[in-house]
């Protein structure tokens, strides 16, 4: 039997992605003691280094879901954090657009749901199209000022210094190989090349894609209340030399994401994705194939793309609870309240908009970790 050191805490928080980050440095802001669990040998290594880095303005979702709520909020709070802490970020500014008629009806929809969740967006009809977007085809198109970029790296890389500066910790290679929770109590076994017990009086499971198969061997958690997890991969393309665009360009949405659009990052390089693909299990694997695909789906947008300069760059998995033909799923944060467990928080589905919503969402957790 493996020997293993016995450790206490107030709080362990499980996955080092860019929400456990903000969930920890929340709660060690507010004074307490703060563990945070990373499997893997860095932060941020899964899906908040495999995204667009982009912040979201709110548009799409529900205004009754935490999506909605969360990223408004989140994007705020993003910027404003940005702008505190010299984490590089750029409001750049997106476009919406429709490239023939029958996708204006679409459009209508998108602005609609923006209005509902208070975020401001201005209609552009192809005239003011041409000024604005000389090189794109579209018949119609929605501007969001609010939208922007962010270096996610940076963000993680302040979150984590001020979480240590508050007397957290990070631990990287700490695998959690099981939780049991039992009253107002929770032990956490770690395995690894340093295995250890750490009792906490309250847990968070921000395990990203692998917060469903953690909760699901959870003793004292609820089976019942596990959700079904769905991945889907989606792959970007950069695009190499110059290109004629300082804004990012969306078209209409389509089922289980966005459509394949045009972000930038803070060097201003393009870089075109994510498709949407169906997969059994998680794998990063990016086909050079697709590109063809892709070149096709930009070119009804920018004829004058060239083809030869897209170039596979990586792929991304988003944990998703429902299918394909599922429909909308919102952020599913499981407290007290839903499990029945004291001092444990679940974060289910944390996809896109999580990086936008990241701060929203520690103030959230926090909140019901009191």
């Amino acid at each position: 039997m493996v020997k293993r050191e016995q450790l206490a805490t107030d709080v362990v928080v499980i996955g080092a992605g860019v929400v456990g980050l903000a969930v920890a440095h929340a709660l060690a802001v507010s004074g307490q003691e703060v563990i945070v669990l990373e499997a893997g040998d860095r932060f941020g290594e899964g899906i908040s280094s495999r995204n667009s880095e982009v912040i979201h303005a709110g548009l799409y979702y529900p205004e009754s879901s935490l999506k909605a709520r969360l990223c408004v909020q989140g994007r705020e709070l993003l910027y404003q954090y940005c702008r505190s802490y010299k984490v590089r970020c750029a409001q750049t500014g997106k476009w919406i657009i429709a490239c023939h008629q029958d996708q204006e009806s679409a459009l209508e929809r998108v602005l609609t749901q923006a209005e509902k969740n208070g975020v401001d967006l201005g209609y552009a009809d192809d005239r003011r199209i041409v000024k604005a977007l000389p090189d794109v085809r579209a018949t119609a198109a929605l501007y969001s000022p609010r939208t922007g970029i962010v270096d996610s790296h940076g963000l993680m890389l302040s979150l984590l210094g001020r979480l240590e500066s508050r007397g957290g910790a990070l631990v990287c290679r700490a695998p959690v190989e099981s939780v049991v929770s039992s009253g107002n109590n929770h032990l956490v076994q770690v395995g690894g090349a340093n295995p250890c017990a750490i009792t906490a009086q309250r847990v968070v499971n921000s395990a990203g894609l692998m917060a469903v198969p953690l909760a699901s061997a959870w003793q004292g958690y609820p089976r019942e209340k596990c959700p079904t997890l769905y991945f889907a991969r989606g792959h970007y393309f950069s695009y190499s030399g110059r290109h004629p665009f300082n804004t990012l360009i969306y078209p209409v949405p389509e089922p289980g994401g966005l459509g394949v659009h045009l972000t930038l990052d803070l060097a201003g390089q393009a870089r075109f994705g994510p498709d949407v693909e169906w997969i059994d299990h998680v794998d990063y694997t990016v086909d050079p194939t697709r590109k063809e695909t892709f070149a096709g789906a930009i070119k009804n947008w920018w004829p004058d793309l060239d083809p030869s300069r897209l170039q596979a760059a990586y792929a991304g998995v988003r944990p998703k609870l429902k299918g394909p033909d599922g429909g909308f799923c919102d952020f599913d944060i499981q407290d007290q309240e839903v499990h029945g467990v004291p001092g444990l928080i679940q974060l289910f589905g944390i996809e896109s908009p999580g990086l936008t919503a990241s701060l929203a969402i520690a103030d959230y957790v926090a909140a019901r970790l009191k």
